[in-house]
């Protein structure tokens, strides 16, 4: 069985609300989750506080205000400047580690080939526990956590961890464009709460993040595909 046999594909459309609410059920199988979104969407980690956020900006931009189950400070997700691919793994399968911090690693050399495929060589996939950047508990992208890949110090995958009794779900997420005003607009309170006295929009700027400029969502799936492990699940 050649690498990235056994994995089925689901192409869900909706809104981010509607994709987080989404569970690993018992008998699940080997299956990546490829997401469009129907709209953007600012989603805040489990334990992040609401008034990182400025309502009133995401309402004047007409950005969703979303929790998902995992932890990590927020990622802005907009129709056609992210990869969405959740992967799922049933618990027991080989992929299956019972050691959260050393789940995602082999997810993340599947993601260093695909990047090296896209074109993107040297991919470091970190391993051992969260290191949070000067932002990292307002903004995913600063902080680096198992599993994700980094080129040259600049953060390419995003990968947060969502386990249930049935299996585990690695929400990974590719920007294929990195808007920082719209980070410093939307996440203004975060931001000065983080950085007291820091312009929100150079904060944002910091951030070392690397997006796949001109690269398509269907060509990180198909990269991402050829990558995974293959055989039995």
């Amino acid at each position: 069985m050649s690498a990235g046999s056994g994995w089925a594909v689901e192409r869900p459309v909706g809104t981010a609300a509607a994709h987080h609410a989404r569970d690993v059920l018992e008998g699940a199988t080997r299956t990546v989750w490829a997401f469009t979104l129907e709209g953007p969407a600012i989603v805040l980690g489990s334990t992040q506080a609401e008034a990182d956020v400025d309502g009133a900006a995401a309402e004047r931009l007409g950005v969703d205000v979303v929790r998902r189950r995992s932890g990590g400070g927020a990622v802005l997700l907009e129709p056609g400047d992210v990869a969405w691919l959740d992967v799922v793994v049933p618990r027991g399968d080989p992929l299956w580690d019972d050691d959260v911090a050393r789940a995602a690693e082999w997810l993340g050399e599947a993601w260093a080939g695909a990047l090296a495929d896209l074109g993107v060589p040297g991919g470091e996939v970190h391993r051992g526990g969260l290191v949070c950047g000067r932002l990292g508990s307002v903004v995913c992208f600063d902080g680096t956590g198992p599993g994700e890949v980094a080129v040259a110090g600049e953060k390419v995958v995003g990968i947060s961890q969502r386990r249930t009794r049935a299996g585990a779900r690695f929400q990974c997420s590719v920007p294929l464009a990195w808007r920082p005003e719209r980070h410093a607009a939307l996440l203004a309170p975060g931001i000065e709460r983080a950085l007291p006295g820091a312009d929100p929009r150079a904060a944002a700027e910091a951030v070392a993040v690397r997006p796949l400029t001109g690269t398509g969502a269907d060509e990180v799936l198909g990269a991402l595909l050829a990558r995974l492990p293959g055989g039995p699940a």
